[in-house]
């Protein structure tokens, strides 16, 4: 899903938050296939406060309230599929049980394939994401559960709507985004029906090479991304399901700096060993000369990403007032709470003790 940020200015001149937004012409699109299903739209719109003379008028949507609409729809149509392919009906619920089978998976492609796994025993889809991994790229396409013969599912992809496999399509990518904590950059998408009017839209959508009338439609994208770690937890997970399906349809982290590459390779997991710079200069197929020298340019070094990603999972840890200081030493992947105080002093100035005690941590309770 497309996101337009603006910059609203007030009278005076100063300038206000910014506001996201998607294009109208997908709230259009989600009220259309609400309409086709027999709903009343007046009643959809004002239970989450969209004036449809708004809908209208504006060539730009806010995104929260576009999100608010898609949630009110899913759950009063009992189908968390609603305007995606998949063949059938998908129970409420799915989604958040797919999360919690995946959430501890150790890389994305894991995670990924334990999402195909999970589509073909769950009610309700006949359709299931699959990932393809060939050389230096890999791809993310659809296939059929058990459920359907190749010629069944066949049949179902010409009757879906070009809007339900682009939308379907860009959830997946944005979904491996969020679970890998950076942007899944592509080399292409390819679609197996025939140029839209608006295929210049794709290009802004996937910002990738676009192609039409292919064999098959997927995201193709290069296969280093499938070792990135996976950098969500129980806690994130949690948030990101309160306001779901939002981040699925608007990409708003977008840093496609190096650093935030390296950041999705180090992941959250402390516990485990910390990739070395030989590792991850690997993954990302370039040397490690190289990595030190593009990091600088960033005005960051590989060492000091690794400090302020321990420091950051520190911190959070020791938020957790249910943690104790020597649970969160071994969180951290200290085996002796004394190392573990001495690091924490050094990112902080404070030990841990000094630290609960602080104002900063106070502050969270207020």
């Amino acid at each position: 899903m497309e996101l337009t940020i603006t910059k609203n200015v007030t009278p005076s001149g100063g300038s206000m938050e910014r506001m996201i937004t998607v294009p109208n012409g997908y709230v259009k699109h989600l009220l259309s296939h609400a309409r086709l299903q027999g709903y009343d739209l007046n009643n959809l719109l004002s239970h989450v406060g969209i004036n449809p003379e708004d809908i209208e008028k504006q060539t730009e949507f806010p995104a929260d309230k576009f999100g608010q609409l898609y949630q009110r729809i899913i759950w009063i149509t009992q189908d968390e599929s609603f305007g995606m392919l998949s063949g059938g009906r998908v129970p409420n619920g799915t989604f958040r049980m797919m999360c919690h089978s995946i959430i501890h998976c150790k890389t994305l492609e894991k995670a990924l394939r334990r999402c195909s796994d999970f589509y073909e025993i769950c009610r309700g889809s006949k359709v299931k994401p699959v990932v393809i991994r060939k050389g230096r790229y890999a791809k993310i396409s659809f296939a059929p559960t058990q459920e359907l013969t190749h010629d069944e599912f066949s049949q179902l992809l010409g009757n879906e709507t070009p809007d339900q496999i682009r939308t379907s399509l860009s959830v997946w990518q944005h979904f491996t985004s969020w679970l890998i904590g950076t942007r899944l950059e592509l080399k292409a998408a390819y679609f197996s029906f025939a140029k839209p009017d608006n295929a210049e839209y794709y290009e802004t959508l996937f910002r990738s090479e676009i192609r039409f009338d292919q064999h098959d439609n997927a995201i193709v994208f290069p296969a280093r991304y499938l070792d990135y770690p996976i950098i969500q937890n129980e806690e994130s997970l949690h948030g990101f399901l309160k306001t779901a399906p939002y981040q699925l349809l608007v990409m708003v982290d977008d840093d496609k700096s190096l650093k935030s590459q390296v950041i999705a390779m180090i992941g959250k997991d402390f516990s485990r060993e910390m990739p070395s710079a030989d590792e991850v200069a690997n993954v990302l197929h370039m040397s490690v000369s190289t990595l030190r020298r593009r990091l600088l340019d960033e005005d960051t070094s590989y060492q000091k990403i690794k400090d302020d990603c321990r420091k950051g999972a520190a911190i959070n840890y020791m938020n957790s007032p249910q943690l104790s200081i020597n649970d969160v030493a071994g969180l951290m992947g200290f085996d002796e709470p004394s190392a573990f105080f001495r690091s924490f002093k050094k990112w902080t100035g404070m030990t841990p003790g000094e630290y609960r005690k602080s104002e900063d941590y106070n502050r969270q309770f207020d």
